[in-house]
């Protein structure tokens, strides 16, 4: 489908989705960021769902202004997907073990590594003793807010750790049998707290206040306070790509010692964004694009859009539509909220529509039951002037916190 367009009073709103199906209150914050003086365009992925200040599956375009609430708080939260060489008959009948050991090597919820990860052991960062660009990248952790310093050994300890929520680590299969690792997460508690803090200080500036919702407070271009915003800003963003490498690097790790005989090889890593700040030009200006539940979806640009933990999830291409600022859906996109799942299943239901998967299949996680999402196919089949599809995945491990 293409885009419907709903007035908006600065910008219209471009949907790539029914608006007659999207829910109340998160049409109004996208009329609500439709009024931001600083803005230049607004597009809606199908995904779109209620979020704090701005709505998760929007596309936000300004002039010289920047709204953190319309990143979100996981700043840098994306996908990284990789296929591997084994296939489906590599594969054992229980794949507990497999899934144990990973849980093992990757910490989960609030957890963490005892030390450091040792970046010179991990897969994909060469026999080097770390990645590129990792000695500046901590030596740029002095630079960043001081209400976070204190956080250094936390966040040096949360490198290559997933987190909780909706965030996972998947081994997959696609439709030709081949297998393919994915996982999700992002900045972990460090971007969390830098977050917070943008937002609240965004929130007292003089030119934020009469704001529709104070939670859209914008930083100006050209402010000491944009500069302090951008500085952590990218930085956690570089955090959230280094944790995603790590821990793909952890993941392919336990793969490797759980097939030896198959002596496993591994494409290249697909990796994305999907909250975040970028500096695009479109119809000849510079603009700071937010992109909160959405990926980049440049022509050529491969992407990952995932499902829920039952369902499955796709591997795109870009088709490079600057009408959705070259932009696509981050994911399925929640249709209900966790107390409303709660409170609607049961541990029963989630064996129900998780059999196959090898999960966690208790209360804790009820609140990511496939049900509480929207059909992923339904939000592809939106967005096919956006992206084509590569590869059709289905989790045959889930991993969560």
């Amino acid at each position: 489908m293409s885009y419907t367009e709903v007035p908006g009073e600065q910008v219209p709103i471009r949907m790539w989705t029914d608006p007659a199906g999207v829910e109340d209150v998160a049409m109004a914050q996208l009329r609500n960021v439709a009024t931001l003086p600083w803005i230049k365009g607004l597009a809606v992925m199908p995904d779109v769902h209620y979020g704090k200040g701005a709505t998760v599956g929007s596309v936000i375009a300004m002039k010289d202004a920047v709204c953190p609430a319309a990143v979100g708080v996981d700043i840098g939260c994306g996908m990284s997907a990789v296929k591997s060489s084994l296939t489906a008959n590599d594969l054992p009948g229980d794949l507990s073990g497999l899934r144990s050991r990973i849980e093992q090597a990757i910490p989960v919820g609030r957890g963490m590594h005892g030390e450091p990860v040792d970046t010179g052991r991990v897969y994909g960062f060469g026999d080097t003793a770390s990645p590129e660009g990792w000695s500046d990248f901590w030596d740029r952790f002095d630079t960043v807010a001081d209400a976070v310093k204190f956080r250094r050994e936390r966040a040096l300890q949360q490198m290559g750790t997933l987190g909780s929520g909706n965030h996972f680590v998947e081994v997959c299969l696609d439709e030709d049998g081949a297998v393919w690792l994915m996982l999700h997460s992002g900045s972990r508690n460090i971007g969390k707290e830098l977050a917070d803090h943008h937002i609240g200080i965004a929130r007292g500036l003089d030119h934020n206040q009469g704001l529709v919702d104070a939670d859209l407070a914008v930083f100006l271009a050209e402010t000491p306070e944009m500069g302090a915003y951008r500085n952590d800003l990218f930085w956690a963003q570089e955090y959230a790509k280094y944790n995603r490498a790590i821990m793909m690097g952890l993941l392919q790790e336990v793969v490797r010692g759980q097939f030896r005989k198959a002596k496993v090889t591994f494409g290249e890593v697909i990796s994305c964004h999907h909250n975040y700040v970028a500096e695009e030009r479109y119809d000849g200006m510079d603009l700071l694009v937010t992109r909160k539940g959405a990926i980049r979806a440049g022509s050529g640009d491969y992407g990952i859009i995932p499902g829920s933990m039952g369902t499955g999830s796709y591997i795109v291409r870009g088709l490079g539509n600057e009408k959705s600022f070259n932009s696509a859906s981050h994911g399925a996109g929640r249709r209900m909220s966790r107390n409303q799942a709660k409170k609607r299943f049961s541990t029963q239901d989630l064996e129900d529509q998780t059999r196959g998967v090898e999960c966690r299949k208790d209360s804790g996680v009820v609140d990511e039951i496939p049900s509480a999402y929207k059909p992923i196919e339904q939000v592809i089949q939106a967005q096919t002037d956006l992206v084509e599809v590569v590869a059709k995945l289905k989790q045959v491990v889930c991993v969560k916190g």
